[in-house]
């Protein structure tokens, strides 16, 4: 999401790291690049402005002079000042309201307003078990009344039987008396976009809002095109007064300056990030944790979150046991494979490990993640169940079988049962010795173990 910026700031914070002291001139030097690292993340030049020059101010302060490390101190600085620029605070969504609660859903056509209005009611029924009524608004292109009943019918949610040539304010009216009678916690109504801003589409919007007083007014966002979403969302809140922001497609080349502007440019802020085209890629805004990743302090936070998601608790403790009994044979390997795919793509969450950014940039062409997975998975679904239970009977002619099987090669074959077999022998290891008894075994890690 923020590659390119954080690549830039590594290099800036890399020079911080060496020095004994920060002096005016070193600070001077810290902030010039740093100022110039933001503008070509497309960040909005009057935000930039004023991000340097609290940096600026905080660094040259005494609480620096105090630090013992002061190039961790600057970065320390900026990551608080970033957090502060992306917006502090609660960026839920306001449903402390007598349901049902009313979401509306603005921007321009081709925001990936529809597909968001999905996501969203997706992750308000899967994560806070709340019952969703989805409502087409947008009668002038047949399409978008069609793609939100598909998704609808996808994810199991309730949606407003509207049709082509409906009054849109008159649908948003009485979608709020059907989710009344149907029971549904949220509303969420998807208006019409247009390829720009213009006078019809934000009084129509306007006459929705008056007549359905909705808690939360979000505006999606492209965040392909910068800072002309910025521009845009500006606009959109002189009007309405929004609420809330949605980036979409944070996944592609952006370069991450909608998101580090849209709070400060409108005092609205960016609540959710639309990360590819499948349901559940879509996440919370975390400002503290999109700030640790910018810096490359990880956001093991997420990752966490995405483990105790996707991960079967009862299957996690199945397989530990066999481990810790050294019994764990490639059934179980293949269903902790699986397990691991489950949260994501595994690139995405090694970026959220601290450090591991960095090292993804080393390895990046040479590595591919998700087909070594998919290699894996190809030579033990090549085994027989038996081999599976007994990988030790896995003898040349076995080997060669498998390799035909999936596509592979001996040799692939070879280096997977050493790197499974060398695995079994850590989990002997930490079994016997204990996690601290291990790493006092390793030179270098003992100073880690009290």
């Amino acid at each position: 999401m923020f590659d390119q910026l954080t690549d830039k700031l590594e290099a800036t914070f890399k020079k911080l790291r060496g020095v004994g002291k920060l002096t005016e001139d070193n600070i001077k030097d810290g902030i010039r690049e740093l100022k110039l690292s933001l503008l070509e993340a497309d960040v909005n030049f009057k935000v930039v402005k004023e991000l340097v020059e609290k940096v600026k101010e905080r660094a040259l302060g005494t609480e620096v002079a105090k630090s013992i490390n002061p190039g961790q101190m600057f970065i320390k600085i900026f990551h608080e000042e970033l957090v502060t620029m992306l917006g502090e605070g609660d960026h839920s969504l306001n449903l402390n309201v007598r349901p049902p609660a009313i979401i509306l859903m603005a921007g321009l056509q081709g925001s990936g307003k529809t597909t968001t209005a999905g996501k969203l009611a997706y992750l308000l029924k899967n994560k806070m078990k709340k019952r969703v009524l989805l409502v087409p608004a947008d009668v002038y292109r047949p399409a978008a009344i069609d793609q939100l009943k598909t998704l609808a019918a996808r994810i199991d949610v309730d949606v407003y039987p509207s049709e082509v040539g409906m009054d849109p304010v008159d649908i948003a009216k009485k979608s709020v008396e059907y989710g009344k009678n149907n029971v549904a916690d949220v509303i969420i109504i998807d208006t019409a976009g247009r390829l720009q801003v213009d006078e019809d589409m934000m009084d129509e919007i306007t006459n929705i809002k008056n007549a359905v007083e909705p808690s939360e007014i979000l505006f999606v966002a492209d965040a392909m095109t910068g800072q002309e979403a910025v521009n845009v969302a500006a606009e959109f809140h002189k009007r309405l007064s929004i609420t809330g922001v949605v980036l979409t497609k944070m996944d592609g080349d952006a370069r991450g300056g909608a998101a580090l502007s849209i709070n400060a440019a409108t005092g609205a802020p960016l609540k959710f990030v639309g990360m590819g085209e499948k349901i559940e890629q879509f996440e919370v805004f975390h400002p503290e944790r999109i700030a640790g990743r910018i810096v490359g302090l990880g956001d093991v936070l997420s990752l966490v979150e995405k483990a105790t998601e996707k991960i079967n608790a009862e299957e996690a403790i199945r397989l530990q046991k066999k481990m810790g009994k050294n019994e764990f044979d490639l059934e179980d390997f293949l269903a902790q494979m699986k397990m691991i795919r489950n949260m994501g793509p595994m690139e995405n969450m090694l970026e959220m490990i601290p450090g591991m950014g960095k090292a993804m940039k080393q390895m990046e062409g040479r590595v591919n993640f998700e087909k070594e997975l998919s290699k894996i998975e190809a030579i033990i679904f090549s085994m027989t169940k038996e081999e599976r239970k007994k990988p030790e009977i896995l003898n040349a002619s076995r080997r060669r079988r498998i390799a035909n099987g999936s596509g592979t090669k001996v040799q692939d074959i070879n280096q997977f049962m050493k790197q499974y077999l060398e695995m079994k022998k850590m989990m002997k290891s930490i079994n016997k010795l204990g996690l601290g008894g291990l790493m006092k075994k390793f030179k270098g890690l003992g100073n880690l173990v009290k």
